[in-house]
């Protein structure tokens, strides 16, 4: 099949792209970045979701809509305005398969910086408008909210052992998830699902039963 991932030159959304690539799929990234995967059945294209021409690919049988921004004075424009034209360009038409958004844990708890916050909100709401347009197709539409992800992105408070002793004791399980478990679970709700669409799944180690925002 053929996946298309935005956000796929670092963290979660190169993870994800690497899951697809190891399964024997054809996958296509798009990110502000270059690539920095390698691969023959990978290709990608350099583009800002939300301000340029999106690049023409036909025939995407999954979408991945992982690129986001945070705390940046554009979230809303990135995170679901971006997302929202990535995936009426190329997720809402017959032929498409799974729609899959990484929303966050936040949509739910609100508990973050607060255009993030609201952006991902709005993910988890368009998500399911789109498993309803995608229905007639036999097609799903879901997301996934990660809590706290060991990414270059959280640094800041993985490396600073005050904070990350705060933030621990506020995740009941003690840790955060890999990109690579955020992958696995993108793979399953995209290719394994077929009979859940229009629901948010929570990965946060148990951390959104109390919500305590640590920075």
């Amino acid at each position: 099949m053929k996946i298309l991932v935005t956000g796929a030159s670092c963290g979660i959304g190169k993870a994800i792209a690497e899951k697809f690539l190891s399964c024997n799929h054809n996958v296509v990234g798009i990110d502000l970045l270059p690539a920095t995967i390698s691969h023959a059945h990978y290709s990608h294209f350099i583009a800002d979701i939300y301000t340029d021409k999106l690049p023409e690919i036909d025939d995407v049988d999954i979408l991945v809509n992982n690129a986001g921004v945070q705390n940046s004075g554009r979230d809303i424009d990135v995170n679901l305005k971006g997302t929202i034209r990535v995936t009426e360009r190329y997720g809402v038409r017959q032929g498409i398969k799974s729609v899959v958004f990484v929303a966050s844990a936040s949509a739910t708890t609100g508990s973050e910086f607060p255009e993030y916050a609201a952006s991902k909100g709005g993910i988890v709401t368009y998500m399911k408008n789109v498993a309803l347009r995608l229905a007639p197709f036999g097609a799903t539409s879901n997301s996934i909210s990660p809590g706290g992800v060991t990414t270059a992105l959280n640094d800041r408070v993985m490396k600073e052992e005050k904070l990350w002793k705060q933030i621990m004791a506020e995740t009941p399980l003690e840790k955060w998830a890999s990109p690579e478990e955020i992958a696995d679970w993108v793979y399953f709700v995209a290719v394994v699902n077929k009979s859940m669409t229009a629901q948010d799944i929570i990965i946060d180690n148990g951390e959104s039963a109390r919500a305590k925002f640590v920075w």
